[in-house]
């Protein structure tokens, strides 16, 4: 473990000094230092570390939450649904479209709607974190979409399950929907009237007494959570949504940064440890043509959030490319799809293409400003202001075009 996050420190070091995010370094060096490389390996069964991986996981949706209010579901629910929804139509329907074009079996494609579909909340959350964006305008639907990403993950799982597992009981998947959207709906109740409540009992002014109740709160909700059918990074992005609300919200935010920033770290490596170079080669077309879909699906559910939010082209694209990877929830349905004794290219091509988004997504991301230029308006837009701001591939002119769209439209 200690020379996990050493390694990752040393390539995020020498990677920053040219202008590398940190996110692909993390994952290089869990590919270099990982059984399915030559030289030193420092964690031979990627299972070891599978429970801080899930801690990381849980402590950046945690952090989510935190930056989520209340009161963006309250005034801004309509059109946040509108952006998720159409971020799924578009994407889901082409990774069906496109697991159906490949050939390699119905399930295989219900996979492959659920792989280039749901973008990473893991690492749209470190972007946001590692571009300074997270006061952008912009910001708020890329939450939303995440929000409704994972409200659609849970009712997926549950349906796609007995079909992986040849179940004939459509009873059987209605009821683990069914009690999926329950416990999500009791979270969103509690969010919603308990916040007053929550915030008498996780107040103390002794930062250690707080550390560990908001971390024991998170950590068992998020394991409730996944009993329940529920992904374990919704659940502790909903204690986050309520913790945010109250009087303790700030301290808590400036209490979990170093721990999500130092088990966000293990996660990205233990999500390296599980990638094998050499199977990429045999499914590098497909992958290919994949990312590129996904490329154009994403910005065409940028501009469509763009036009619910009236945002301008600069916006648009930071939506676009800040949701451009893919990653934790790839990776489960891999899993599953060996389980379940799917095609065996199936595990290879979901790595490879998880790996190229997950690298590109960060640097996409990074330099959206490009994009900005390419979409209709974009090279007006740019004749007004200067080059981007320093480290958040962003514009003072978008950020100021995004707020003046904001107040022009009623909460």
């Amino acid at each position: 473990m200690g020379g996990a996050f050493l390694a990752a420190a040393v390539l995020a070091r020498l990677g920053g000094r040219i202008g590398l995010p940190t996110i692909p370094l993390f994952i290089l060096a869990g590919i270099l230092l990982g059984p399915h490389t030559p030289g030193v390996v420092l964690v031979s069964h990627p299972h070891d570390l599978e429970m801080l991986s899930a801690l990381g996981l849980v402590l950046l949706l945690f952090y989510l939450g935190l930056e989520f209010h209340l009161d963006d579901l309250k005034t801004g629910g309509r059109r946040m649904a509108l952006a998720g929804g159409a971020y799924l139509a578009l994407n889901v329907g082409a990774g069906l479209g496109f697991g159906f074009a490949l050939g390699w079996g119905t399930s295989e494609a219900l996979v492959l709607a659920g792989v280039l579909g749901i973008s990473s909340s893991a690492i749209v959350t470190k972007v946001l974190v590692d571009t300074g964006r997270l006061g952008n305008p912009e910001t708020r639907p890329i939450l939303g979409i995440i929000v409704v990403e994972d409200v659609f993950l849970a009712l997926y799982l549950a349906a796609l399950q007995p079909i992986l597992s040849g179940s004939d009981s459509v009873a059987s998947a209605v009821m683990d929907g069914g009690k999926a959207f329950g416990f999500l709906l009791l979270l969103a109740l509690v969010a919603r009237f308990g916040t007053r409540v929550i915030g008498k009992l996780i107040s103390t002014r002794d930062d250690e007494l707080l550390v560990i109740s908001f971390l024991g709160a998170a950590v068992l909700v998020a394991g409730v959570s996944e009993w329940f059918g529920v992904a374990d990074a919704i659940g502790a992005f909903m204690v986050g949504l309520m913790l945010g609300s109250t009087t303790s919200g700030k301290r808590i935010m400036k209490l979990v940064h170093p721990l999500r920033d130092a088990f966000g770290a293990i996660f990205f490596f233990a999500f390296g440890l599980s990638i094998n170079p050499g199977d990429l080669p045999v499914v590098l077309w497909p992958v290919l043509a994949a990312v590129a879909l996904t490329f154009v699906m994403n910005v065409l559910a940028g501009l469509a959030a763009g036009r619910i939010y009236r945002f301008g082209p600069r916006p648009s694209a930071n939506i676009s490319t800040t949701l451009l990877a893919r990653g934790e929830f790839a990776l489960i349905l891999a899993t599953m799809a060996a389980t379940a004794g799917l095609d065996d290219r199936l595990s290879p091509f979901i790595a490879g293409y998880v790996l190229l988004l997950a690298v590109l997504g960060p640097l996409a991301a990074g330099r959206s400003h490009w994009l900005a230029r390419l979409l209709p308006g974009g090279r007006d837009a740019g004749r007004g202001g200067g080059g981007p701001v320093a480290g958040s591939g962003s514009t003072r002119d978008g950020a100021q075009e995004g707020r003046v769209s904001l107040e022009k439209v009623p909460a």
